[in-house]
């Protein structure tokens, strides 16, 4: 893993352009590996705007993007990323589905925004894969292309190392999950918090959730109780029955409200919030893998390697050699606080209003 702050050995990433592209998503890779947040624990970026050649992009709205990199570039890149299209038919340029072929060939990780599905669909990437684009894209993305396995409810996706994500706010999920990815938590939790934004929401989440009525705000507010009294109790074994009691609803009810309100299902979400917790701990601290999995409420370092095998395909040591930012001795560190924190970077996703 590359040191936050070292510029030679930055974490190249190219945005892929080409006339069409969405200025939004444009904006969204441009604030996540375009801005210099070193002084704040990221890790160094090396964001580059490819294209064909060094003309001037046009976008909708008068605006346009300069390339500072031809194609050439891609052969370099640690990631690329398309953008989303304003026109989900736009066809790219001939040479960039072949420059995006040869990337994977090499094993370059590819991610598309949105309607840049399509461009990968185009590209030939998708076939026989599953992918996701925006939900009201999904049927035009099937009639076009139906050799791809076309997710319906979901953020954002991978199969065999490219990535498709969701419309508008799922491309930030994407983009933060990617950080994580390569590089920590803590790392994608610093560029979230600079952006006010999600730190953290699962690609399994479903994308579009009804807003709730005037008259289900009372189930609402009962539903934040419940997660936040998780979070702060994340080291107990909670069962969906004692959010249940603690919501005043029964099991069912509220795995029904649960499920409308967040997208994805009260176990799933308590299982994500305690992989989150383990990655903290793992990053911040040295205590001993059972202790981990303690605090974090998996009850036992074999549970805890299970989940993270399963969820994230690592083991919890090999997060903790990759991601680690504590190399020397740490303090005991309280259960109480370790809720307190989670609590803290989680103020702002799915699990509070």
């Amino acid at each position: 893993m590359r040191n936050p702050g070292d510029k030679e050995h930055a974490y190249r990433v190219a945005l892929v352009a080409f006339p069409g592209i969405r200025a939004f998503d444009v904006s969204v890779i441009t604030e996540v590996w375009g801005t210099d947040r070193t002084d704040r624990g990221a890790p160094a970026f090396d964001l580059r705007r490819v294209a064909p050649d060094p003309t001037p992009v046009p976008m909708r709205g008068g605006l346009t993007l300069l390339p500072d990199r031809t194609l050439d570039w891609l052969s370099r890149a640690d990631l690329i990323v398309i953008p989303g299209l304003d026109d989900h038919l736009t066809s790219a340029p001939t040479p960039v589905l072949d420059a995006l072929r040869r990337a994977h060939t090499r094993g370059i990780t590819i991610a598309a925004l949105c309607g840049g599905a399509f461009t990968l669909a185009q590209a030939g990437l998708l076939d026989g894969r599953r992918a996701i684009t925006h939900w009201n894209l999904i049927d035009f993305l099937r009639a076009h292309h139906p050799q791809v396995t076309v997710v319906p409810d979901a953020l954002f996706i991978e199969d065999h190392n490219i990535w498709t994500a969701a419309g508008t706010a799922a491309g930030i999920d994407l983009c933060l999950h990617l950080v994580r990815q390569a590089h920590g938590a803590e790392a994608a939790a610093a560029i979230a918090r600079s952006m006010v934004t999600a730190p953290f929401r699962t690609g399994t989440q479903a994308q579009f959730i009804e807003h709730p009525t005037p008259r289900a705000d009372r189930d609402s507010d009962a539903l934040v109780a419940a997660r936040e009294h998780a979070l702060r109790h994340l080291h107990e074994p909670l069962t969906v029955a004692d959010l249940a009691a603690r919501a005043g609803m029964s099991a069912r009810s509220f795995a029904r409200h649960f499920t409308a309100e967040t997208g994805t299902t009260p176990l799933r979400w308590l299982l994500d919030q305690r992989i989150a917790a383990a990655q903290k701990l793992l990053e911040r601290t040295d205590l001993p893998m059972p202790e981990v999995a303690r605090r974090a409420g998996f009850g036992s370092e074999v549970t805890m390697r299970q989940h993270f095998a399963s969820r994230l395909a690592t083991s919890p040591r090999a997060y903790r050699a990759a991601f680690s930012t504590t190399p020397r001795s740490t303090a005991p560190v309280c259960a109480a606080a370790v809720s307190a924190a989670v609590s803290a970077e989680a103020g702002s996703s799915p699990i509070a209003r």
